[in-house]
């Protein structure tokens, strides 16, 4: 589903500002990231991407972590269907290899450690989720509601399990991101909310995210659990609901004219989205060649494509998640000078 250039906006200002902070009790020598997130471009950053775990082409370096997240992927195993084959479980097997990998060449010597993470990386970095929107986005086409809610313990357990790996390996410091309001992006309206009374007041899918709503609550009192349950961890849980809920109830008021309607798509409004032809692919219909064009300025509209929120919405998403109010436990007290962070 949706790749998130704001998990690397996070990523960049992250290295930036957690090792200055003294209050912060870890210092951030790595990042490891995990989920649905692909890489994007991140402007006016003079710090590097985390390179993906299968690229390992060239002059590669890992030494500042990796990335195991690939767009489309899901906590659950995937199905004959799905978008990704990397599943969470995958993504936590090619970590335990990585770190494998790592051990056994730098053992050899040093020339190599100025592209890999040192030995203690893995218990100091911070461990990076956003995940499992996949998951409820696809049941919708197979699955009852009811279904979806029974689905959600079991797509949780999954999640569980991969962090109690993770845990077993090093890791100590998790940040774990909840999932979005699925029921408002384009492609979900198009396809779930052709009957007005399926909308709620925002023009949103009801059902999708009352799911989101349910599966964020269980995923919050499963941090707050593992918090307890593993010695020396940090959990960190992320509201990414709320801040993008609030941004598209109050959309005027943060600069933007479309909160929903997409900027690169086809059809015109009130979506300007067409699953048929996909942003920027030239696609026959009913005889006519059409084109899905971007439009003039993409920072007013919230929604790029249907799927993926624009730049100036992941900026803004980024600059929220990093005040800290948005997390269980907050942490902008610590780290007062990201308040008034601006991109």
């Amino acid at each position: 589903m949706a790749p998130k250039p704001y998990i690397f906006l996070i990523i960049a200002l992250l290295f930036i500002f957690l090792p200055l902070t003294a209050s912060i009790h870890f210092k951030l020598p790595a990042i490891f990231n995990f989920g649905d997130s692909n890489s994007d471009t991140v402007e006016a950053m003079d710090l590097p991407f985390l390179n993906a775990y299968l690229d390992s082409i060239g002059r590669t370096s890992f030494r500042k972590g990796c990335n195991f997240a690939a767009a489309g992927s899901t906590i659950e195993p995937p199905t004959a269907r799905a978008v990704s084959p990397f599943s969470f479980r995958v993504q936590v097997a090619q970590f335990i290899r990585f770190k494998l990998q790592v051990l056994r060449l730098i053992a050899k010597g040093k020339k190599l450690h100025k592209y890999l993470p040192d030995e203690d990386y893995f218990q100091n970095g911070l461990y990076m989720f956003d995940i499992g929107q996949n998951d409820l986005a696809g049941a919708f086409y197979s699955k009852t509601f009811d279904q979806i809610l029974a689905l959600i313990p079991l797509i949780l357990t999954e999640f569980e399990t991969g962090i109690k790996t993770l845990y077993d390996q090093g890791a100590r410091n998790f940040w774990v991101h909840n999932t979005g309001p699925l029921g408002c992006l384009a492609q979900n309206v198009a396809k779930f909310g052709t009957d007005p009374s399926s909308l709620d007041e925002l023009g949103c899918v009801s059902k999708h995210n009352q799911a989101a709503k349910v599966f964020n609550l269980q995923l919050h009192t499963l941090c707050k659990k593992l918090q307890g349950q593993y010695a020396g961890s940090n959990f960190t849980y992320v509201d990414i609901y709320t801040i993008k809920w609030n941004l598209i109830a109050n959309y005027s008021k943060f600069g933007f004219e479309q909160p929903i309607m997409v900027c690169c798509g086809y059809g015109g409004p009130p979506l300007n989205y067409d699953s048929r032809i996909g942003c920027g692919k030239t696609e026959v219909l009913n005889g006519t060649t059409m084109t899905a064009k971007a439009c003039s300025d993409s920072s007013e509209y919230v929604n790029w494509d249907g799927i993926h929120y624009s730049e100036a919405a992941n900026q803004y998403v980024s600059s929220q998640i990093l005040t800290g109010k948005y997390s269980d436990p907050p942490f902008s007290d610590k780290m007062p000078f990201l308040l008034g962070l601006k991109f």
